[in-house]
């Protein structure tokens, strides 16, 4: 028995690649690890197979109190095997897999005919030797298989962390997502898959996890680690390893190749904005872009934002991360269910039920859509972009919003306002192309001349605060204009959109109008 077909999407679990089919006609897959027999096996045949390929509840731990001996036929020493507690019986091969914090807890075996059985609880196995680098460091090298890892381990001495991967090239990117954290504890990571295509692609979808960090090796004339090992090439497989250059995602591309695809008309953009008169001028909301909201200090930025954010939940399936900075989640929660409600439970005394908001989480299936900013700690530039690169490759998040961009300029070391926000946003900026990922950031205005704004005062690019960087780098500015302080409570509640910046049509000035209900919470187009 042996898989024949492997990579396929397993439908019971929605893994894209992990469903692998047997010469038999039965399958398993990898990452749900549901095994489901053929058509024309009888129930001895099934309780045999599954017995060598689907985890059981438990394992030998005898296996590995027996002294570790050496595997002559791939040149690992006892002391290799003994490291990363490998063992073997029988002719065949047992890796033990640890959790994070060290505990055996899964085998892998392998069979003299390249079978494998897993035991043990396989969905708490980290990558295979995490557990013996715990402290993180300056380079780790990510390798295809077990072997590959101990072979590679013991031509470096033992000097450089080396792990493995848990289930072949087609899972790899979801191993180094699973194990973002520790990972990312290390300075270079470099990708030592096998020299296949298979190997080189998964190589190139892990580094682009991980961005600068990552290292992709580049091998010669052997296929694996294990090959250089064997034939006792060491030393070239430590020379190619020290020239492994940083990783460069392909960013390049002649106007020819664009030919073909601009007979064809664009697409129109498949979120769009809650508003017809700003959605008209803007033409909707893309991957890539930073757009600004802008406004006086208490004139309903945030309550926009979440008007927004509600939008693009009802619209998509994407996962949205926010970043509040000036509210605690159970704050920012509010104010988002609430509009679904058409209610204001943030303030105290609104009447609502548990079974509504319970109606709201179902009907758009809100428990791990939304990632709220829980935390008081550093908004140093830099650690606010590893959360949110985060959110991005491991959550899957697809925008995200920030407000506001005051805050982590505050928290900055160079104690310069303006240089502060041109560091700020140039990172943003960058993130936004490198991510794929749409941000909207609010940022407060300077005080203007004269009338304030909230007496009315129109906004303009030049009110932004501190630096041009703001204007500059954004894709699309928004003004919210509204006269907090006017007798007719019409007007008191009507803020007016103007779109102060367009590089997507051009389309500038007045957008729309919108009211506030403060019964509901809600803002709603005022439609002439």
């Amino acid at each position: 028995m042996g898989f024949v077909k492997l990579h396929q999407r397993c439908d019971d679990c929605g893994s894209s690649d992990a469903l692998s089919y047997n010469d038999d006609g039965s399958s398993y897959c990898f990452a749900c690890a549901k095994f489901t027999p053929s058509e024309s096996m009888g129930t001895g045949e099934i309780s045999q197979l599954k017995d060598k390929v689907v985890p059981s509840g438990g394992f030998d731990r005898s296996l590995f109190s027996e002294p570790f001996k050496g595997y002559q036929d791939r040149c690992l020493t006892a002391q290799t095997m003994a490291a990363f507690n490998v063992a073997q019986k029988s002719g065949n091969v047992h890796f033990g897999y640890h959790t994070e914090t060290g505990e055996l807890t899964a085998v892998k075996t392998r069979y003299p005919d390249k079978t494998f059985k897993i035991s043990g609880d396989w969905k708490k196995a980290s990558l295979f030797g995490q557990h013996l680098f715990p402290q993180g460091g300056q380079y780790v090298t990510v390798v295809e298989g077990e072997f590959d890892a101990l072979a590679a381990y013991q031509m470096f001495g033992g000097k450089y962390p080396v792990v493995s991967i848990r289930n072949g090239a087609h899972g790899a990117a979801a191993d180094c997502r699973r194990a973002y954290d520790f990972l990312d504890n290390f300075d270079n990571i470099i990708f030592c898959f096998d020299n296949d295509e298979q190997g080189k692609k998964a190589a190139t979808e892990c580094a682009d996890i991980f961005g600068g960090k990552a290292r992709i090796y580049q091998h010669g004339k052997h296929k694996d680690a294990c090959d250089y090992l064997i034939e006792g090439d060491k030393d070239d497989f430590v020379k190619r390893w020290w020239a492994s250059k940083t990783y460069t995602p392909d960013g390049m591309t002649m106007l020819g190749e664009l030919r073909e695809s601009l007979k064809k008309p664009l697409e129109e953009a498949e979120v769009r904005y809650p508003y017809k008169g700003l959605d008209d001028m803007t033409f909707g909301i893309r991957p890539t872009e930073l757009v600004t909201i802008c406004a006086g200090s208490g004139l309903g930025k945030s309550t926009f934002m979440r008007e927004l954010v509600f939008s693009i939940l009802g619209q998509t399936t994407d996962r949205i991360g926010l970043a509040f900075l000036e509210e605690i989640p159970d704050r920012t929660a509010r104010g988002l269910i609430g509009l679904q409600l058409n209610k204001p439970i943030h303030i105290p005394g609104c009447d609502y039920t548990p079974e509504e908001v319970d109606r709201v989480f179902d009907s758009l299936d809100l428990d791990d859509r939304v990632v709220l900013w829980d935390t008081w700690g550093s908004n140093q530039i830099e650690n606010v972009l590893a959360r949110f690169r985060y959110q991005v490759k491991v959550l899957g998040v697809k925008t995200i919003v920030l407000d506001h961009i005051s805050i982590l300029v505050s928290d900055q070391n160079n104690g310069d306002e303006r240089k502060a926000l041109d560091e700020i946003m140039t990172k943003l900026r960058m993130f936004c192309q490198e991510m794929q990922v749409s941000m909207f950031v609010v940022s407060h205005l300077k005080r203007p001349e004269g009338k304030g704004h909230e007496d009315g005062a129109y906004t303009s690019l030049g009110q932004l605060r501190g630096s041009a960087a703001i204007a500059q780098l954004s894709d699309i500015v928004l003004g919210l204009e509204r006269n907090a302080q006017a007798e007719d409570i019409m007007v008191r509640n009507t803020t007016n959109i103007r779109v102060l910046k367009n590089r997507y049509s051009g389309q500038t000035g007045p957008a729309c109008s919108l009211m506030y209900n403060k019964d509901t919470g809600r803002l709603t187009e005022i439609m002439s």
